[in-house]
């Protein structure tokens, strides 16, 4: 069972603590019904036991305060409401306490303007981090010793991220539901909770690790190449050669940066590209699995539903029901 602490202070934007709470709690109750036990704790922490204020008037009473004793496998820091330098980021015991934290392993999620905590307590230096965009420049200057990346709403350093907002700050919780417990619950969260505003977390996301940032510039140009034939019968062979490559250093270099095979990482791009057309286009499904490759109609259903727990008609319903909510109560 993970450990999660969400770190709760006076100004806080409540959204940025509940929905992050309502996913990790939502990961609880899908693994409740696989008769599995709870796969995480959660616990509000607060500098002293007494209730916390928070944006729109509400309050928010902690379980426990900060203690050196305890460790979490997975932070979460909210945005401020008010100026982010103000109070909280200053104080010396949360940065004592975060420090700690970060060199004990846990996962750290600053979600908006919380990446001044990270950044007051020396986290950031010489690592990339975003930060809601109004703070940008005020960010910048406070903390030049920080890679600030603008144009991009999630930023991974190590066991450190940041998010520009809090939906994208959810896209990263689903992100995190996938690596601790694999792609089967995240995606049964991620439908419970307006699975038409979730974006994959490859694509939105900035981290030092990332697969599609990577200097082999060989098994880059396939991933381009790939990238322009999804709708093509895909042959490893035929591509190792087009590289330059014998097949088996082909397979070995491209799932030593992209860390699949060519053909599950191939079969990754097509289902995405299949979601896309089911939200935002009026092709039919057939058509659908012919632009993404699969020419059997029967075949990509059922593989649409293996990696979807939903069919492709089911997940076009799903996706668009809010989208055309209000024109249908006009």
């Amino acid at each position: 069972m993970k450990r999660v602490a969400l770190f709760a202070f006076h100004d806080a934007l409540a959204t940025s603590i509940s929905l992050p709470m309502e996913l990790l709690t939502a990961a609880n109750s899908v693994s409740k019904l696989k008769d599995r036990a709870p796969l995480l704790e959660i616990k509000i922490i607060g500098l002293d036991p007494a209730p916390i204020h928070v944006s729109g008037g509400m309050q928010i009473t902690p379980n426990t305060t900060l203690c050196a004793d305890e460790n979490y496998d997975l932070i979460i820091i909210p945005s401020r409401w008010r100026h982010p330098h103000r109070g909280a980021p200053t104080r010396p015991e949360i940065q004592d306490w975060l420090k700690r934290q970060e060199r004990r392993g846990a996962d750290i999620c600053a979600v908006g303007n919380a990446s001044y905590f990270l950044a007051e307590a020396g986290l950031l230096n010489k690592r990339v981090a975003t930060t809601h965009w109004h703070y940008f420049d005020d960010f910048a200057s406070r903390y030049p010793q920080v890679i600030l990346h603008r144009d991009y709403l999630i930023t991974q350093a190590d066991n450190l991220f940041c998010t520009g907002s809090v939906n994208s700050a959810a896209d990263l919780v689903i992100h995190l539901i996938d690596r601790y417990w694999g792609a089967s619950i995240a995606r049964r969260v991620a439908q419970q909770f307006s699975p038409e505003s979730r974006r994959p977390f490859s694509r939105n996301s900035y981290r030092v690790d990332r697969n599609d940032l990577h200097r082999d510039e060989t098994i880059a140009l396939a991933q381009n190449w790939l990238a322009r034939h999804l709708n093509e019968a895909f042959n490893i062979k035929d591509l190792a050669h087009l590289s330059g490559l014998s097949e088996r250093s082909f397979h070995r270099r491209f799932r030593q940066v992209t860390g699949l095979p060519p053909l599950q990482y191939m079969q990754k791009m097509r289902l995405e590209l299949a979601q896309d057309l089911l939200q935002n286009s009026n092709l039919s499904i057939e058509e659908i699995g012919q632009q993404c490759g699969y020419n059997d109609s029967s075949y990509f259903c059922r593989l649409f539903k293996q990696h979807n727990t939903s069919s492709p008609g089911e997940y076009r319903r799903a996706v668009r029901r809010k989208l055309f909510e209000v024109n249908r109560s006009a």
